[in-house]
């Protein structure tokens, strides 16, 4: 399995960014690929499901997902049901606040404000994709769309946690990201 974890710092409240990144559907507002989200069944909650609509390049693909656990407000767990073995998380980790900053620095304002870590975690194995899920253009192969399309994940996970995150806050800021990769590919 290749794995990648994205987290940042949020300056927000953990109850609000649990319920914020529940909203499925609200994620297509923030990937260049996925065009839009749909409920198929469920609150949010262990056993909603939502089919996923991406395009790239000439190429559409509806993936289908199930949340597979909830730990309000710290953790949601979700997977990909059909075409390949992949899965991940959102973790919330509350962040302690140290109080302010007595020298006065310009960032004492953010060091009273509730703040948590923000991780999205994503597990899949490449080699577990069906190639029958494609429409695919003649002469094109799977094997070159797969090459094409895996180091995108990466950009693309990026760009979720930082829009999500200039949403959660309410403003545009730099947004420092962990990033780790246990993939050759990605």
């Amino acid at each position: 399995m290749d794995e990648l974890v994205v987290s940042t710092e949020v300056y927000a409240d953990p109850e609000e960014v649990y319920e914020f990144l529940l909203d499925f559907p609200g994620y297509a507002r923030y990937s260049k690929y996925l065009d839009d989200v749909r409920t198929l069944q469920g609150d949010g909650g262990p056993g909603t499901r939502y089919a996923l609509r991406f395009a790239w390049w000439k190429i559409t693909y509806t993936a289908h997902s199930r949340v597979t656990g909830v730990e309000p407000p710290e953790r949601i767990d979700w997977e990909i049901t059909k075409d390949i073995d992949a899965g991940g998380c959102w973790r919330v980790t509350p962040l302690e606040s140290d109080g302010g900053d007595e020298s006065g620095d310009a960032d004492a304002d953010t060091d009273d404000a509730p703040a948590c870590e923000v991780a999205l975690e994503v597990e899949f194995d490449p080699g577990s994709a069906s190639p029958d899920a494609l429409d695919l253009p003649r002469l094109v192969s799977f094997d070159w769309v797969l090459k094409k399309a895996v180091p995108l994940i990466r950009s693309e996970a990026e760009r979720v946690v930082q829009r999500a995150v200039r949403d959660l806050e309410g403003s545009t800021r730099d947004v420092d990201l962990d990033v780790y990769v246990d993939s050759e590919r990605i």
